[in-house]
């Protein structure tokens, strides 16, 4: 049976940039594994920046949101 793996951030583009940051070659495993790490720890940010961006009064989320966001965080 094939288990179907369910993700926000697209498998292709993490695996590129496996590639980019040099390897030659990249498991399956690895580039889900990094997709978990990023998607985890972009929603975390995301959703200190959007507390953020409510607190200033504001429904948009902007640039200085994110920033203050991963200093806090």
């Amino acid at each position: 049976m094939e288990v179907k793996y369910t993700t926000i951030i697209p498998f292709a583009p993490v695996e590129r940039l496996i590639r980019h940051a040099g390897a030659e070659r990249v498991s399956e495993s690895a580039a889900i594994e990094l997709t978990d790490i990023l998607e985890e720890h972009g929603l975390e940010i995301a959703k200190e920046a959007i507390k953020l961006a409510h607190h200033a009064g504001r429904k948009t989320v902007k640039a200085e949101d994110i920033k203050l966001a991963i200093e806090m965080l």
